[in-house]
């Protein structure tokens, strides 16, 4: 009865996977003196290491899957970081619409690598949380885990979707909203990750007062 009960809680990674897909395409979008390496690079590293993952996860090999898991979050930060570093140098020698489009991209890719890395970390990571009756522990105090939080299922856990939405929050508002930080760890990476969206939002900005 108790594994029954886990197995229906259990959360499906087909959200994680398209956002992984779609850190691995993003890429595509930026011009080619942003992108580290060919362009053809990163796309194919992620997938490369995505489907052994997917495929680790679902025949219950939970340390491959973390460890590919963890490599895949290394590997898009990196790209993140050289692609945010590419920007900043070339600020100047690009049009509005070129900043535009491309800090848009960063911007979107910010929210994405953060997510991952916070639903990867969080309380052990997926498999983890899983195994507990309820999620009670953790780096981030969601509301659902308040005792007064109406209409919660008492085995509630924290989904990719819940980190992406603190993730959207931190790098729109450059803070959390309506889940408090609790760890060291977590606050540092929120702060990076407000950083980097000031970082992009900074640059459209400059470019906006220096065409007036």
């Amino acid at each position: 009865m108790a594994n029954s009960k886990r197995d229906s809680s259990t959360e499906t990674r087909w959200a994680a996977s398209v956002a992984v897909i779609g850190l691995g395409g993003s890429t595509l979008a930026l011009p080619d003196d942003m992108v580290p390496g060919p362009r053809w690079l990163v796309p194919i590293v992620v997938l490369l290491l995505l489907v052994p993952t997917i495929i680790a996860h679902r025949r219950g090999n939970h340390r491959v899957d973390m460890i590919l898991g963890y490599s895949l979050s290394v590997i898009v930060t990196l790209a993140l970081a050289a692609s945010l570093a590419s920007l900043l140098r070339l600020v100047g020698s690009r049009t509005a619409h070129e900043l535009l489009k491309s800090a848009s991209i960063l911007w979107i890719t910010n929210i994405l690598v953060f997510a991952l890395w916070y639903w990867r970390l969080d309380a052990g990571g997926p498999h983890s949380r899983e195994s507990r009756d309820a999620h009670t522990a953790g780096a981030f105090f969601f509301p659902q885990m308040m005792d007064s939080a109406p209409h919660v299922d008492p085995r509630w856990s924290p989904r990719f979707v819940d980190y992406l939405f603190l993730s959207f929050c931190t790098s729109t508002a450059f803070s959390p909203t309506d889940t408090p930080v609790l760890s060291r760890w977590a606050k540092l990476l929120t702060m990076i990750q407000a950083l980097i969206s000031l970082l992009c939002v900074g640059v459209l900005a400059s470019k906006a007062i220096g065409s007036l």
